[in-house]
């Protein structure tokens, strides 16, 4: 096996950029509803997107200019003339319509209708929302970068949130959204998407709410395990602190299956019964079997 070094400059830009999606994936979907000056309704996806800040509340996604002949998109005209954008989230009830949406239709078609979605009037803003996203943002356009004049070159739209609508279907008994109902979609390369469906999804404990002891003060025989992975070792660092002896011994009274494994040396066992106990989330319970032999 070995690396692939590509030099941008040297490459077609139609190919790098199907590397640079594939590469950087998944990348959730902003659906943007704009009007233009005369009042027409457009609505496109777009997955150059995401949120930068929470005060200011600002979403920024990137209309790029067409590979092929250096036009510019229909959002991009309207988000610079009239400064205003509602960008609703995609999930996967409505995926299929979403991506009808992207045909690139004559200026003044909206796509509203053309993928059966329904138009619902913003509050603070001219541009309609999706009656059917489970989220939807009403902005404010507060800049447009280009990012070059060339074909493929970002336009990043810098949108400031003025109003947010939440269908309560996506919420969970405190009144804020639950991640396992949302079902969200994102993109990734060529025509693939991915769905962040409850089977796909899972937790992992913020190292900022506590200070994880590290991977290196781990022993040695962890360290050097063919049975822990490096997700396995990673998680076991996060434990906040190093188990006491006595913990240990308390540990391993109540265990003599491990005990068992240490009198026999058997390396390999007490490796898998870590990985068992991490498969189970007991966290704590892996790190005592982890520290139970000092190699």
């Amino acid at each position: 096996m070995g690396a692939i070094s590509i030099n941008p400059k040297e490459v077609e830009t139609a190919k790098l950029h199907g590397l640079l999606l594939s590469a950087v994936a998944p990348r959730p979907i902003a659906f943007a509803s704009t009007v233009d000056t005369n009042g027409n309704v457009n609505l496109s996806p777009f997955s150059f997107f995401n949120v930068f800040s929470a005060n200011p509340p600002i979403l920024i996604f990137s209309p790029a200019r067409r590979v092929r002949d250096n036009t510019t998109k229909h959002t991009l005209e309207n988000a610079i003339a009239t400064k205003e954008v509602t960008i609703n989230i995609v999930n996967f009830p409505i995926v299929e319509q979403m991506s009808l949406s992207s045909t690139e239709y004559d200026k003044g078609v909206n796509e509203f209708s053309k993928s059966g979605l329904t138009q619902v009037p913003s509050v603070k803003v001219k541009p309609p929302r999706v009656k059917e996203s489970p989220v939807s943002f009403e902005c404010i356009v507060e800049n447009v970068m280009p990012l070059g004049e060339e074909g493929g070159a970002g336009n990043l739209i810098i949108a400031k949130v003025v109003m947010v609508h939440v269908d309560d279907t996506y919420t969970n008994k405190d009144g804020k959204l639950d991640t396992t109902k949302l079902d969200l979609v994102a993109r990734m390369g060529e025509s693939w998407y991915c769905r962040a469906s409850k089977d796909a999804l899972f937790e992992i404990p913020k190292p900022i709410f506590t200070k994880g002891i590290g991977v290196d003060k781990l022993p040695k025989h962890i360290l050097e395990s063919k049975i822990l992975t490096g997700n396995n070792l990673g998680r076991l660092g996060n434990s906040e602190k190093l188990p006491t002896q006595k913990e240990i011994s308390t540990f391993l009274e109540d265990n003599k299956e491990v005990q068992t494994m240490i009198n026999n040396k058997d390396i390999p066992a007490l490796h898998s019964k870590v990985k068992d106990f991490l498969k189970e989330e007991n966290v704590s319970k892996a790190i005592l079997v982890a520290f139970s032999f000092i190699k």
